[in-house]
């Protein structure tokens, strides 16, 4: 099999779009700016999608669902929000087509089908949902209300990218009320604790908790709490978020409460998102040149038995001391595929796997049933060992703990080096243009010197660090008294 991937060092873009079509994780669709995901980019997203539903659940949260389109004026109501989305929006105006009849076969807008109100298809659902909220909440005893939904949206995106942005994504959207601020945000801060956790141990993904200035927050938010990550290319990618609405949403939709004293008060909202976007987080943080590499917790496929036979005899006992091995893995929840095409050449095999980014490989020929022994492979390293058959099964359990581990600390050792302090802008310009990754700078605080950084060099505050030592400074680029560093990088 032949993968013919771009090199990332000649072509990264080139390279990730390559790898997510050739390792049948996506394709375009027929539909501009929106993408098929295929069966093998579907079941990595269930398990992601499996643990976090999970998380979400021991947290107090249950899943219910909204409708798609939203109301035009409802849209509107909280003025912030629907502002932000506006140049993404995909409007419905009509619910009926008829035949043309000026061109026989063909359909047209029947003008008579005309709505009353134009709907909105989702770009998000908090103006659905909070005036859905206003008839279930009348009591404090109704809060805190903690509500997620799986679903898709739709942003009309101009520039699409397989995964990372798309007019059409999946995601989990959470939104939350509350009878106090101090709920809300504690509500808001435990999301990002979640998303981070889930980045770290499942997707082996080093990320940085922080908050995103006025600037870069969610329309209609107070507070925006996010999760950066640091791409093979020293891009940053926002991989998830978590806002604290204060009363903006209550008020537009007058969800209101009654106290235990009987007072009438707004109460206080959330919301929170992942989205098919870490796919592509999780192609660009660890693949290489010959493929996909995945972290065990997520791949779909942990282990992969590929037998080496000349005869239908060899064949068939290499197939039974596999099933065993099947078996014997199963029982330790490991999720194996014993690969038992006649139709393909083990070399063919290797090559499909490999670029599949199946963590570990396992040999069986004639010789290693000869010896008691299995060649053992590993994605990652692209390291190979022989081992006897006995204590198999154990060894590859903490084989694949060892390679989740590695795969963690190696991406954990690039962002770390990636991480760069400035105190001029020339040295912000250096640094950008020749090594990339995140840069620690002062920053004076205004949107102005913000968006004059941003133009000059495409740049953006991708988080002030949650851990950030608080230091004075002078800003790089306007020399105004800074108070700490933030970190600004080029992202996706």
């Amino acid at each position: 099999m032949s993968k013919d991937l771009t090199k990332r060092a000649e072509d990264y873009s080139k390279w990730y779009n390559e790898l997510v079509v050739k390792a049948d994780l996506a394709e375009n669709s027929g539909v501009r700016g929106c993408m098929v995901i295929k069966p093998y980019g579907y079941a990595i997203w269930e398990k992601m999608q499996a643990e976090l539903d999970r998380m979400f659940k021991e947290t107090g949260h249950s899943n219910a669902y909204f409708p798609l389109f939203v109301p035009k004026s409802m849209f509107e109501a909280e003025e912030k929000n629907a502002e932000g989305f506006a140049k993404e929006c995909a409007i419905v105006t009509h619910y009926r087509l008829k035949n043309d009849p000026d061109k026989p076969g063909k359909l047209m807008v029947d003008p008579n089908a005309k709505l009353e109100e134009e709907l909105i298809v989702r770009p998000t659902s908090e103006a659905i949902i909070w005036s859905t909220y206003k008839n279930w909440i009348q009591s404090y005893r109704d809060l805190p209300l903690l509500i997620n939904q799986w679903a898709n949206v739709v942003r009309w995106e101009m520039r699409t990218r397989l995964f990372l942005r798309t007019a059409e994504f999946l995601w989990q959207e959470g939104h939350t009320a509350h009878a106090t601020k101090i709920e809300a945000i504690e509500e808001s801060e435990k999301m990002m604790h979640v998303y981070a956790e889930f980045a770290e141990n499942f997707m082996a993904i080093p990320v940085i908790k922080g908050l995103k200035t006025e600037t870069e927050r969610f329309a209609g938010a107070e507070e925006t709490y996010c999760i950066e990550a640091l791409m093979q290319d020293g891009k940053a990618l926002q991989a998830g978020t978590s806002h604290f609405l204060g009363q903006n949403f209550a008020k537009a939709f007058d969800v209101k409460f009654a106290n235990a004293e009987g007072k009438q008060e707004y109460v206080w909202g959330t919301s929170w998102g992942v989205s098919t976007r870490l796919m592509g987080a999780l192609v660009m943080t660890h693949s290489d040149d010959n493929g996909l590499v995945l972290p065990p917790n997520l791949a779909p496929i942990q282990v992969v038995i590929v037998p080496i036979f000349k005869s239908d005899e060899e064949f068939d006992t290499i197939s039974n001391v596999a099933n065993e091995l099947v078996t014997q893995f199963k029982k330790l929840n490991i999720s194996v595929k014993f690969d038992n095409r006649t139709t393909q050449k083990p070399g063919f095999k290797f090559a499909e796997w490999e670029l599949k980014g199946v963590p570990v490989r396992i040999a069986v020929g004639p010789k290693d049933l000869e010896n008691g022994t299995f060649e053992i492979a590993r994605r990652d390293t692209l390291s190979k060992e022989v081992k006897p058959k006995e204590g198999i099964a154990t060894y590859i359990s903490n084989l694949l703990k060892q390679i989740q581990s590695d795969l963690f600390n190696r991406a954990l050792e690039y962002r770390n080096k990636h991480v760069t302090e400035v105190n001029t802008f020339e040295e912000f310009k250096d640094v950008l243009e020749n090594k990339t990754g995140f840069i620690a700078a002062h920053w004076d605080g205004t949107p102005e010197t913000e968006e004059k950084i941003k133009d000059l060099t495409k740049a953006t505050i991708r988080c002030i660090p949650l851990n950030r030592v608080e230091e004075e400074g002078n800003c790089i680029f306007s020399g105004a008294k800074s108070t700490g560093r933030v970190l600004f990088a080029k992202a996706y």
